[in-house]
């Protein structure tokens, strides 16, 4: 069964300070959950699978810049590793959320991709050996009952190919995710570079998908390009970049349903922005989120005090 505790990077996560991947975990929640409104509002200017190319080639050019603006060297380690990896997380990811999005709407889409959690679990055990062990139980069992709650699949409507393309993208971003572990079990590369290789590759299909599929033209305008450049850089980019860095911190099945708090800010930014109301049984499902959350933390708090390093 893969350890990590040997690995010269864990070696480095059990002092890194608690509050900075819990700051990247609530980064990430707030760049994810807006884009969903992002997106909803740019697929009025272009068709799906363009916008899903645009995106990355955006994102691929902004961590080019960053890696160059740190001085850092992109070095490519283990190829075969890394193709797998862009195909999953980035190809198949954004190929599949972008279509469904089209196929379901936002919400349908954004509700069955966040299934992954699930499947993180499920492949993390198989792939990784990862257990979930004592209050980690609790921990997930409210963080999913809250994501059921808000997801309310008793009320989805619409195509069976929305709801099978939204299962698709939640796999290959759970398969990416364990695959993003077990190579990081067996090679040092750094998050940003990782991060940077994973876009480029995954960018490429997504390209070529654009030029094959016939769609309608994209149109151009301010709004659009704000919107591109948000998603670009912010959802793409950055949040890719925190998503390695987190995924170095804390188990793949915790970093996952963490992130879970993204349909959380997803609902409040379609409330404030878009009109959309709050359902009691949404309100009810926040605080179970919450509860689930903030007891990782609290497991996370205790580890850190028993291994004998300050929970700053």
């Amino acid at each position: 069964m893969p350890q990590e505790a040997g690995h010269p990077e864990s070696r480095g996560a059990r002092v890194a300070p608690v509050w900075l991947p819990l700051a990247a975990i609530a980064l990430i929640s707030l760049l994810w959950g807006l884009t969903w409104v992002v997106a909803k509002q740019a697929l009025v200017y272009a068709p799906p699978f363009a916008l899903a190319a645009q995106r990355c080639i955006g994102g691929s050019l902004a961590l080019l810049v960053i890696v160059k603006a740190t001085g850092r060297r992109l070095v490519l380690v283990a190829p075969r590793q890394l193709l797998a990896i862009g195909l999953f997380q980035v190809s198949g990811f954004m190929m599949f959320q972008t279509w469904a999005l089209v196929e379901s709407g936002a919400g349908k889409a954004a509700v069955l991709i966040f299934t992954m959690p699930v499947w993180t679990l499920i492949l993390a055990r198989i792939v990784l050996g990862e257990r979930i062990r004592g209050l980690q139980w609790l921990a997930a069992a409210c963080a999913l009952g809250g994501l059921l709650l808000i997801i309310a699949p008793w009320r989805l409507g619409g195509s069976g190919l929305g709801k099978a393309l939204g299962v698709m993208a939640a796999v290959c971003w759970a398969a990416g995710t364990v695959l993003v572990k077990r190579f990081r079990v067996y090679h040092v590369l750094d998050p940003l570079v990782m991060t940077t290789w994973q876009m480029l590759i995954g960018t490429v299909p997504l390209i070529l998908l654009s030029l094959l599929v016939p769609e309608r033209a994209t149109v151009w305008s301010g709004s659009y390009a704000a919107a591109l450049a948000f998603m670009a850089l912010g959802s793409t980019a950055i949040a890719w970049w925190l998503w390695s860095y987190i995924l170095e911190k804390v188990p793949a099945w915790e970093a996952s349903l963490s992130v879970i708090g993204t349909p959380v800010v997803a609902i409040v930014s379609s409330t404030l922005l878009l009109g959309e109301r709050f359902r009691t049984v949404e309100v009810a499902g926040m605080v179970l989120i919450g509860a689930g959350l903030a007891l990782l933390v609290l497991m996370g708090w205790l580890a850190a005090r028993r291994q004998g390093v300050a929970p700053s």
